[in-house]
């Protein structure tokens, strides 16, 4: 009975337009004061209870040091290291815009903020170079993904605060995923550029590569301070985004100088806003995940995983694939992690199946569901600034969704892919 009514609850209020978090939670306090006769008041403690965490506070920050980034002009140095780089070959925009996507994601931490800055930087370019705009905006949508797979991904932080895993070690498994992931979408870029004979633009220049590099040193630089410091054992993952936040406007204030004093109350509220988004999602997700434990579900998930797999972690993790991109597909990346931990942590570890890896491997899937439909949040994200229809949008990304689901099997089938990183620096 619980469950039902959480269930139908939570549908019906996404089904009319509700957002994810007051969704979750709304749905929660449904159940506790209709059936559970649990006082309301517990949903609010819980909210704040799921939040009032010392790695969280890595949240806002990595959030504030990509504003900052974004704001002082190094989405144009990035778009234009980019274009040195790859710009000559057939396609050359589509190109850009992968490579461009992989770079912002190791400023920004979030699939929707890399959508958002590129989009906004290459979609009016690439149709004025004879590129559809809804093969623009697809293109864009799919290069987001890899937004929360290359760190720092703020949801590699909640899956981290959660399963009690190095949140440094998930950063580092992240890299080569989402490598992967930028250059499947480059080759799926460049043989639809063929077909549709869409040429480069320029030749290739080492001068301008390198002209292009020192332009872009300064933004480059984030990452490996982030890392750097983290493993060096100057910061932990939680102190290095304090430390990316004060870089990010020290270098948007002084050495790009694009950043204004007058700008930064407004890159504090955006920042301020999108921090609040995500944890409100993540304490919403909290207490229905309370309510879908206090119903016996992952007790009652585990047993049916270990009777269909046989005790087999690759059958599990297969299942555990079709389950995320599925649930990649209604809610966002930080709520399906705070549900979905809990109930299949206890199987992974029984299985023998190393938790880091597994946390990586969650975080691609979302990162997939980011360009599915129906609540593909990238999908929305690129329509919004291109006034392009999402059914339209979604036709186009039908060949990037398909390479990176290959991507998935292959990171599946070889952990070591995601491991090899993180164990070389242990």
């Amino acid at each position: 009975m619980v469950l039902q009514a959480l269930m139908i609850s939570f549908v019906i209020m996404l089904a009319t337009g509700t957002s994810i978090g007051v969704a979750l939670s709304l749905s929660s306090a449904v159940v506790f004061y209709s059936i559970m006769d649990i006082p309301l008041i517990v949903v609010v403690q819980r909210i704040f209870t799921s939040v009032d965490s010392f790695s969280f506070m890595a949240v806002p920050f990595f959030m504030l040091a990509g504003a900052f980034m974004s704001e002082g002009g190094v989405t144009k140095r990035i778009v234009d290291f980019s274009m040195s780089l790859v710009g000559f070959l057939s396609g050359g925009l589509a190109l850009v815009v992968a490579v461009a996507g992989m770079f912002f994601a190791a400023l920004s931490g979030s699939s929707a903020a890399t959508t958002a800055a590129i989009g906004a930087s290459m979609i009016d370019e690439m149709e004025k170079r004879g590129y559809e705009r809804a093969f623009a905006a697809a293109v864009v949508a799919s290069a987001g993904t890899v937004g929360i797979v290359i760190p720092p991904s703020i949801t590699m932080v909640v899956y981290g605060s959660i399963a009690n895993t190095s949140i440094a070690d998930l950063f580092m498994g992240g890299f080569a995923p989402g490598i992967l992931m930028g250059l499947s979408m480059c080759l799926v870029s460049y043989r639809i550029a063929k077909k549709k004979g869409l040429h480069g633009e320029g030749s290739f220049s080492l001068k301008a590569v390198g002209k292009a590099f020192i332009e872009c040193f300064w933004a480059l630089m984030m990452p490996v301070i982030i890392l750097g410091g983290i493993y060096s054992g100057i910061f932990t993952p939680t102190e290095s985004a304090a430390v990316a936040a004060v870089y990010g406007a020290l270098v948007g204030l002084f050495v790009y100088k694009e950043l204004r004093l007058k700008d930064i109350p407004k890159v504090l509220l955006s920042a301020a806003v999108s921090t609040t988004m995500i944890m409100f999602v993540v304490g919403g997700a909290n207490v229905f995940g309370w309510i879908l434990t206090n119903a016996q579900v992952p007790h009652r998930l585990a047993e049916l995983f270990i009777h269909l797999t046989d005790n087999s972690p690759l059958i599990f993790l297969m299942l555990v694939n079709v389950l995320l991109l599925i649930m990649g597909t209604l809610v966002n990346a930080s709520a399906a992690v705070v549900i979905i931990t809990p109930i299949l942590l206890p199987v992974v570890l029984q299985l023998g199946i190393d938790p880091l890896f597994f946390g990586v491997l969650m975080v691609v899937n979302l990162a997939i569901g980011c360009i599915t439909p129906p609540v593909g949040l990238d999908l929305f994200v690129v329509s919004s600034i291109t006034g392009v229809s999402i059914d339209k949008v979604t036709h186009r990304v039908l060949p990037y969704l398909g390479v990176l689901l290959i991507d998935l099997l292959i990171l599946t089938y070889f952990p070591g892919i995601i491991t090899f990183l993180p164990n070389l620096m242990r």
